[in-house]
């Protein structure tokens, strides 16, 4: 009976250890706009390719006294800001103020999306199946391995991370930019995804995958988008 026990024990053990393992983790924009390029050189002019430079000394001076903070500090070094300025803070392969990739600076592609270690994979994957027999992948499948298509929590975590928020999950460490300093804090989800100067602009997609799930907004995107440069898929 013990040697049973034990048995099952290990087995479980395995079993957390690879559910571990499986998890994905952050890469870092370049993977991303390899494909994705059209999307990439949006981003690049937007606010939140920009966000770690605000925390940079003499930035945004105004702003920060405003707020209580000083604003002949360099903050990039504080984690208590870095993980909503960077992405994957504290999170495998992600933001390291110690070793600052420099894929990984700004709110990123992984920031909404997720880390995309597998889901990046299957994306090229279903590309080329999509490119040499027009065969498409079911859009669960990007779930499965880790992609977020409804991440508007994921921008809740900083946009709505202050004390009194409405967000139930806000938690410290609070920001200091809340609505109560000034209306422009104020975050409102349906309003800034559709944003091209916050996030990006979106760009006609080739229906690489199909079926659920599907963004409320994705029908209206994609009926204004523009083509995208040669590779984009969806």
């Amino acid at each position: 009976m013990k040697v049973r026990v034990s048995a099952m024990l290990l087995g479980a053990a395995l079993l957390c250890m690879t559910a571990a393992v499986a998890q994905p983790s952050y890469e870092g924009r370049r993977k991303c706009s390899s494909c994705h390029r059209s999307e990439f050189e949006s981003w690049e002019k937007s606010g939140h390719a920009r966000a770690l430079e605000t925390l940079a000394p003499k930035v945004k001076s105004e702003a920060k006294k405003k707020a209580g903070l000083n604003p002949d500090k360099d903050y990039r070094q504080d984690g208590d800001c870095v993980g909503c300025h960077t992405t994957g803070w504290g999170r495998e392969g992600g933001y390291d103020p110690k070793d600052p990739g420099k894929y990984l600076v700004g709110v990123g592609c992984e920031s909404c999306h997720g880390p995309g270690s597998e889901y990046r994979l299957l994306h090229r994957k279903a590309g080329q199946a999509f490119e040499k027999k027009k065969q498409t992948t079911a859009r669960e499948r990007l779930v499965e391995a880790g992609q977020e298509f409804q991440f508007e929590e994921r921008c809740a975590s900083c946009h709505l991370n202050y004390e009194g928020s409405p967000w139930k999950g806000a938690k410290k460490p609070y920001t200091p930019f809340t609505p109560r300093l000034d209306r422009k804090y104020t975050f409102d989800f349906a309003r800034a995804v559709r944003d091209d100067k916050a996030i990006h602009e979106h760009f006609k997609l080739e229906g690489v995958f199909t079926g659920p799930p599907v963004p409320s907004f994705h029908e209206e995107f994609q009926s204004r988008a523009k083509p995208a440069a040669k590779g984009s898929e969806e």
